[in-house]
């Protein structure tokens, strides 16, 4: 009974990650809180010769309007080199860009680091064969997994 409780488990565990990484955001755990985790996910960003051009802190919103919410933070960031050729494929991806991640602490206090797949984009603006969706993809689980390294 004990191995069908498990499997049960693992089954359960694998459909409740795929109908995550099916609405298009891939999201991964840090180990650190999450303003080191945003710190060091902007500082890579920049590092790795990116724009930033905002960072949200939707925390800090709540708060003004004397509402509480646990830390959740959005980087916008990106550069021409990387869009410009998405949008070469698909024009209308450009709602989407620049690139996003976001940092937040869900309810068990665990911090993620979440962004959309390219992959997901080009599929929703019909550019699912646009050559630079996997190298754009690497990119983004290169920058996730060095903000979330100890």
């Amino acid at each position: 009974m004990r191995i069908f409780h498990s499997l049960v488990a693992i089954a359960l565990s694998t459909t409740i990650g795929l109908a995550s990484a099916a609405d298009g955001m891939i999201a991964v755990k840090s180990p650190h809180g999450a303003k080191a985790t945003m710190d060091r996910l902007e500082d890579i960003v920049k590092k790795r010769g990116l724009n930033v051009f905002a960072r949200i802190d939707h925390a800090a919103g709540a708060t003004k309007m004397g509402k509480t919410l646990r830390p959740t933070e959005v980087l916008i960031f990106g550069n021409p080199q990387g869009g410009t050729p998405f949008m070469e494929c698909a024009q209308s991806v450009g709602i989407d860009l620049p690139l996003k991640a976001l940092v937040w602490e869900d309810a068990a206090a665990q911090v993620w680091i979440g962004y959309n797949d390219p992959a997901y984009l080009a599929q929703r603006h019909g550019a699912a064969q646009c050559p630079v969706v996997e190298n754009l993809g690497k990119a983004l689980e290169g920058i996730a997994s060095a903000a979330i390294a100890n």
